[in-house]
């Protein structure tokens, strides 16, 4: 198979961009590694989903931009996310190729918390990056994580101190505007013993721009530490979404996910937790809203190693018009993981005829002294719920959007920043209202 002629780049060109960025040459030595990685990687084997048919090429060339001067120059989809505050503190923008805007605040900079871009933190923070970097996804495990190594611009690098508790939610918002630049942001959050934090993400581009986000998220939640993460995606039509998100848990360390997949073109995210110590936690909240004639594929999956390790996964979609939902519930409990408790629910509901969604549940189980259980359902409104609220008098239109709503309201209540939360609610409506 001659799988390097359909490579977006050769090693020249990554050579010369880590070379332009002045990246260590550790750094530069894993993009070459994981470019010839991906010549030789299959893609991965989604469930029920031919992503070969997808357009995966479509990576365009790195743009360095220009930092901004001040807030007023932010664009305007960032401005909209902050809400009327307009709050630019703690705050990372990236637009394409790279970070526009980094600003944290002098109390939390003081405490030793670092948060910048993946690119000042290889330069200032290089041996904290090196030691975690791709860590936690591997380059070898498909095409796409290797090309993702090999190509990751731009990104988010946040470090919380042990004992440290970072108070206020740190925020980063990923524009892509321009279809030529590569737009793949990598995420690195190191959150060590007895620390705690939020951090939320938006990720935008306007329809019919085509391209491929190929991201990355990595999540080291050591001893205690405690990380809530927040991400809505809102990519337009024409975009290719791949997205891994992973976190590994040491001893009673807690990782909560409360992502929004809501994405208008073509999508995959896989997002995990690696449950490695004793008494680490996992909660994660997905919902998705797929229309037209989009594809999606969405896993979440919970790893239990450590002994008393409860995990948690609830997954809500929405499909209507002609688009494809292939939902995954994995929870897998190892050999050793005595007092693991793995719960897991997926409920797909279609308001079209020709809207298809499939929810697979999976327990894969090798202990005995363990709990599990899944939930699985795919369906259209119950008509029993909207003759109930039809008969308090409401009409039909208003009635079905409540049902829509309320299905859905499990993962938007939990957003922890209200303006995002205000965001991600209207970009409910708006799917579902066009």
């Amino acid at each position: 198979m001659s799988s390097q002629t359909v490579l977006p780049i050769d090693r020249n060109s990554v050579a010369d961009l880590s070379a332009s960025r002045s990246e260590p040459s550790w750094m530069t030595e894993l993009r070459l590694k994981a470019l010839e990685l991906a010549g030789s990687l299959e893609l991965p084997k989604l469930e029920k989903t031919r992503i070969d048919r997808w357009n995966l090429t479509s990576y365009g060339t790195y743009k360095a931009p220009a930092r901004l001067q001040g807030a007023g120059a932010l664009p305007e989809a960032a401005k909209l996310l902050l809400g009327d505050s307009g709050e630019t503190t703690n705050l990372l923008v990236q637009r394409n190729s790279g970070i526009v805007w980094s600003e944290l605040s002098g109390e939390l900079a003081e405490q030793g918390v670092i948060f910048t871009d993946l690119e000042t933190a290889l330069k200032e923070h290089g041996d904290l990056v090196q030691k975690h970097f791709m860590t936690v996804v591997k380059a070898d495990e498909n095409r796409l994580t290797a090309l993702h190594a090999a190509l990751w611009n731009g990104g988010v690098f946040l470090y919380v101190p042990k004992n440290v508790e970072v108070k206020v939610p740190l925020q980063a918002i990923f524009i892509a505007d321009d279809a030529e630049a590569t737009f793949a942001p990598h995420v690195l959050i190191i959150a060590e013993s007895n620390s705690s934090v939020v951090y939320v993400d938006n990720y935008i581009s306007e329809d019919g721009k085509e391209f491929v986000h190929n991201g990355i998220v990595e999540v080291v939640a050591k001893a205690g530490a405690n990380v809530q993460f927040a991400s809505v995606h809102d990519l337009g039509k024409g975009s290719t979404g791949i997205t891994y998100r992973r976190a590994v848990t040491d001893n009673d360390a807690r990782i909560e996910w409360i992502i929004g997949e809501l994405n208008s073109g073509n999508a995959m995210a896989d997002t995990s937790t690696l449950l490695k110590g004793n008494g680490s936690s996992s909660d994660a909240k997905v919902i998705s809203v797929g229309k037209s004639d989009q594809k999606l594929n969405l896993t979440t999956r919970a790893v239990h190693f450590g002994k008393s390790t409860p995990s948690d996964m609830i997954t809500r979609a929405v499909m209507q018009d002609e688009a494809t939902a292939i939902i995954n519930g994995i929870t897998k409990i190892e050999k050793g993981a005595t007092g693991a408790n793995g719960e897991q629910t997926e409920r797909v509901l279609m308001l079209s005829p020709r809207a298809r969604g499939d929810a697979n549940p999976m327990l894969l189980i090798d202990e005995d002294d363990v709990k599990a259980g899944h939930a699985a359902s795919v369906g259209q409104v119950n008509p029993e719920h909207m003759h109930y609220l039809m008969s308090r008098g409401i009409t039909r239109t208003e009635a079905h959007k409540l049902v829509v709503y309320g299905f859905l309201a499990p993962v938007i209540s939990e957003i922890p920043l209200e303006n995002v939360q205000k965001q991600l609610q209207a970009l409910v409506e708006r799917k579902l209202g066009q």
